[in-house]
């Protein structure tokens, strides 16, 4: 435990006691959710940060689009800035990075409810005929009923330090884990550790996950980069998300040269004088190019490079199992709508 760490310590307990109240007034029926015609996915975490939850919304709809389902993605839209002008397909409009991503890799076949009130957002859809709906990051979101409650587990920090906000990155302790229909640890094949760890508080199913490197981008217009010619150069690895090491850990699992890299806070829009530090960094480096995540690409759109050429990652998250995880879904969702 870091200083840091020990000095917030304190105020952790009276936010654990409002988190453990606050979920027991949900389980008792005290504090009533609200249930949308159709069926709600749930991908969520128990921790602050980056467990993959956008590939994996990204995965659970193409699943479902492919059986030829309507698919609709609730998403609060974290730190994007709202347009009071719909899109043609009547979705609505955002700079958030998260939904702009997951909108050019579906290629407009899926609807997009967008704001706090899921609940809301979600009828407008279902009025537009949508039957399945994935919550992003849903699972403290418990207005909302669920029929499928999927959680994700990094396996490179599985508990955050194991303290509550806002002294670790637990959102909930992690006995919260019972509420769980299926467990993804996520950048793991093989924990036998978390699964004993996380087997005291659930026993729910357990599949594993991992980021697979499907392209790479050039940062200026999107179009597509020689990767080859990338892993011979040195690269400055920059990002804004939730777990900037996972990244660079990716980034050494794919065999790319990194030279330096360059934190920035989760959903950081970049600025012309951070791409100036950025370059400036890479040449004392000595790096020839510069990568970022897809993620990063939507909020670079003030930024202009002028000495190295800048590129992106395209990833998308490979299932061990997906069929029986996909199975899990299924069979969950069937017997939550006979209960």
């Amino acid at each position: 435990m870091n200083l840091r760490n020990a000095l917030l310590r304190p105020l952790a307990l009276p936010y654990e006691l409002v988190t453990r109240l606050r979920s027991q007034a949900y389980d008792l029926g005290l504090l009533p959710q609200r249930r949308l015609d159709g069926v709600v996915i749930s991908v969520g975490n128990l921790t602050v940060g980056g467990t993959g939850k956008t590939p994996m919304v990204q995965w659970i709809a193409e699943r479902l689009l492919a059986e030829g389902q309507s698919v609709g993605i609730l998403t609060r839209g974290h730190r994007g800035k709202v347009s009071a002008d719909p899109s043609p397909s009547g979705d609505t409009n955002t700079t958030s990075d998260e939904v702009q991503l997951l909108k050019s890799r579906l290629a407009g076949k899926v609807a997009f409810g967008i704001g706090a009130n899921r609940f809301a957002r979600g009828s407008e859809l279902a009025a537009r005929n949508v039957r399945y709906f994935i919550l992003d990051d849903g699972f403290q979101h418990r207005q909302l009923a669920r029929d499928v409650d999927i959680v994700l587990i990094d396996a490179t920090n599985p508990f955050g330090g194991g303290l509550l906000l806002p002294a670790g990155r637990l959102r909930e302790p992690r006995s919260a884990l019972a509420r769980a229909d299926i467990l993804v640890i996520t950048r793991g094949d093989h924990s036998p550790a978390i699964e004993a760890a996380v087997g005291h508080d659930s026993n729910a199913p357990i599949f594993y996950a991992k980021p697979h490197l499907a392209s790479v981008h050039q940062a200026v217009d999107g179009s597509a980069a020689d990767l080859a010619w990338l892993r011979n150069e040195k690269v400055l690895a920059f990002c804004g998300i939730g777990n900037p090491p996972a990244f660079l850990s990716d980034l050494r699992e794919w065999n790319f040269q990194i030279a330096a890299h360059k934190f920035f806070p989760d959903h950081h829009l970049y600025t012309q004088r951070d791409a100036l530090v950025i370059e400036s960094q890479a040449k004392q480096a000595g790096a020839t190019a510069l990568l970022c995540t897809e993620k990063d690409y939507f909020n670079l759109r003030e930024v202009r490079w002028n000495r190295l050429p800048s590129y992106f990652c395209r990833i998308s998250l490979q299932i061990d199992r997906g069929d029986d995880f996909w199975r899990a879904i299924a069979n969950r969702a069937q017997a939550r709508a006979k209960a």
